[in-house]
């Protein structure tokens, strides 16, 4: 699947509520939902450390869309988010009847990332949205914006740059 300018500009939202969770003590995650029309209907940053472990912000929204809209205006919808959905967001996405996801970095980039910082193992097996949920339409990652992400998550973990 393509990603558009208007892809672009709601993931470049993303990175900023992800830098956003990053400066409150938060890993680095940031999601929007865009109506059909493209209208932001609400975004949200992770919490996992100021609220609770599972305050994803993909379950946050996937919630905030079961009690505001319709079946239909669910399934037009967009989340955009900074990192693909883990397993328990992919769950709540396709419960919820959420249509299209984008999102900056993958599940894989992840775990990779993690395991060449040399970081314990997740407690949850890195899949991919579809392997969860195969009939969501996903697209991702953005390259141009894998390697910002990466650098939020290098900062959350104390990692020391190489460069």
């Amino acid at each position: 699947m393509t990603i558009s300018e208007q892809d672009l500009r709601h993931l470049r939202r993303c990175v900023e509520l992800a830098e956003e969770a990053l400066s409150e003590g938060d890993m680095a995650f940031g999601s929007v939902l865009v109506s059909a029309d493209g209208a932001v209907l609400a975004e949200e940053r992770n919490r996992i450390h100021t609220s609770e472990a599972t305050w994803h912000p993909e379950i946050v929204l996937a919630r905030w869309a079961a009690e505001h809209l319709n079946e239909t205006e669910r399934s037009r919808a967009t989340l955009y988010t900074s990192g693909e959905h883990c397993p328990m967001c992919s769950a709540a996405h396709a419960w919820a009847g959420l249509g299209r996801i984008v999102f900056a970095s993958s599940a894989g980039q992840f775990a990779v990332w993690c395991e060449q910082w040399g970081l314990p193992a997740s407690p949850v097996k890195a899949l991919t949205i579809n392997e969860v949920a195969p009939d969501i339409p996903v697209a991702g990652p953005v390259p141009e914006l894998s390697e910002e992400i990466r650098e939020l998550h290098r900062q959350y973990f104390g990692i020391e740059s190489k460069d």
